[in-house]
This record gives C-alpha cells, structure tokens and sequence, in this order.
C-alpha cells in the first residue's frame, strides 16, 4: 500500500467520526491500544476519552447519554432535542406529558413556577404561556394534539415508542436555577434590664429617753 496513504489514513477514519455528529471517545486498553468509537464502551474495555474541550465535553457527555437510544432516535433527538415547559397544578401540561410519554418521545422537562421563571420562558420562546413545547427551535404555544403530532411526525420521531425498556424519564427542574436560601438568623437576645439601686437601709431608732 501507498505509505501515504498509510500515514493518511487514521486522519480520514477520525474525521469521519467527528463529523458524524456522535460523541466520539478515545479508548486506551489495558495494553496501552488506542481505538475510537462513537459509543462510551464498557468499563472493562478501558478508559474513555472524550475528544474535545469546553463546549465539545459537553456536547460528548450529551451524547453519552443519549447512547443507549436506537440510533434512529438517537439521530432526531441530537437534531431536534424536545423541551416541554410546564408548571404546577396545569391539566394542559398533564396531557401534553401524557402524549410525550405514549409516544416515547426523550424530552426535558422545565418547570414555570416563578416569576423569574416566566420571564426566562419569555426570553426562550417569545411568550409566557404553559405548556410551551420546543422541537429545535420550533416553538408550540398551549397544547394541541393533532398540530404537536404533526410538528413530531416532520421532526422525524417515531409514532410508536422505540424507547429501551430500561429508560427513565430525567425529573422536570425548575427553569430558572434557585440559589439556596440563608438560614433565618435569630434575633439578637436584648441586653438585660440595669439592676435598680438597692434602697438606702431605715435609720436607727433614737436612744432611749431622748424625745423629739
């Protein structure tokens, strides 16, 4: 074979994971080998590497978590990633959960609670309303089966679930992260009352025989 191409060659096989859209690890066995995939491998196979730095690390731990998807999901989640914005006591919310979860849709769950919480929602999507539903980019105001099945079905999202049998649905979070509240501080305890003066003693009773 061409040393050239032989010298050329691992460049080409990396590009093409890089550009797969995928997270893509460097894994160092036992042996000190050096392979790549798109997959975090099993502990015993050795130590993975995340390739990249900043947002890329992260872009790589997302990816891992959407690893063990079937790689038709996996492919429409990475392109567009669903968010559902929601909030307390909300029968709407309820239901737009209940059609996200029966059609095995992988989705994030932000909750509106707050004032700061509306004001972050409006910022996002350009309105205040719940449920808010983001596919991509593309936001959907209020719940509405047939047009969220539709912007679904054009996302590309399964009408069945292919979801794994072992999935778990993330816990919703509130939108706006809460800074932990300082403990109450007691009152500082009142000085004590200055002791009042001791009263004088009576005087002593006249000698006996001297009259006033």
């Amino acid at each position: 074979m061409n040393p050239l191409l032989l010298r050329v060659m691992p460049a080409l096989v990396l590009a093409c994971f890089a550009s797969s859209g995928h997270a893509l690890f460097k894994v160092v066995g036992p042996d000190g080998s050096v392979t790549y995939t798109d997959r975090p491998p099993p502990a015993t196979t050795g130590r993975p590497v995340p390739l990249g730095g900043g947002r890329d690390a992260a872009a790589s731990e997302g990816a891992a978590a959407l690893a063990n998807l079937p790689l038709e999901l996996r492919q429409v989640v990475t392109r567009y990633p669903v968010t559902l914005y929601s909030s307390n006591d909300c029968a709407p919310c309820e239901s737009a959960r209940r059609l996200l979860t029966s059609r095995g849709i992988p989705f994030t769950e932000r909750r509106v609670l707050t004032d700061d919480d509306a004001e972050a929602l409006n910022r996002l999507t350009g309105g205040r309303s719940v449920p808010t539903l983001m596919i991509g980019t593309q936001a959907l105001r209020g719940f509405a089966d047939g047009d969220w099945h539709s912007y679904l079905d054009a996302a590309g999202y399964p009408r069945e679930s292919r979801l794994p049998r072992n999935y778990q649905q993330p816990a919703a979070t509130p939108l706006v992260e809460r800074q932990a509240e300082a403990p109450p501080q007691r009152p500082a305890a009142a000085p004590p009352a200055p002791a009042e003066p001791a009263a004088p003693p009576p005087p002593p009773p006249p000698p006996a025989g001297i009259r006033f």
